[in-house]
């Protein structure tokens, strides 16, 4: 079985900078895609970053310029580099994997979620 283990949220100003990561473990053959979501207070879980496993990305369009995904295949790890955060930012964050497993089959894998509060 796959988990991914989430880290970097906090409590930042408006303006500041987080950097999350997630890492995935288990048994599983390889990753393809790697994404971060969020979820705030009552909305919808929305798509805020994603990357291919040969690092083709795609953001939404409130995050452009702000945000960057990147992955190191090596270890199994994405991360999200959030600048310029701003009140609105502030949400439950969740790493996404599509993984095949050993038997080549895909399958879809979910983080914990780690706060991310932007203070004004």
């Amino acid at each position: 079985q796959v988990q991914l283990v989430e880290s970097g949220g906090g409590l930042v100003q408006p303006g500041g900078s987080l950097s999350l990561s997630c890492a995935a473990s288990g048994s599983f053959f390889r990753i393809d895609t790697m994404a971060w979501y969020r979820q705030a207070p009552e909305n919808t879980r929305e798509l805020v970053a994603g990357i291919t496993r040969g690092g083709s990305t795609d953001y939404a369009d409130s995050v452009k310029g702000r945000f960057t995904i990147s992955r190191d295949n090596a270890k199994n790890t994405v991360y999200l580099q959030m600048n310029s955060l701003k009140p609105e930012d502030t949400a439950v964050y969740y790493c996404y994997v599509k993984a095949q497993r050993m038997n080549l089959l895909y399958q879809e894998y979910w983080g914990q979620g780690t706060q991310v509060t932007v203070s004004s």
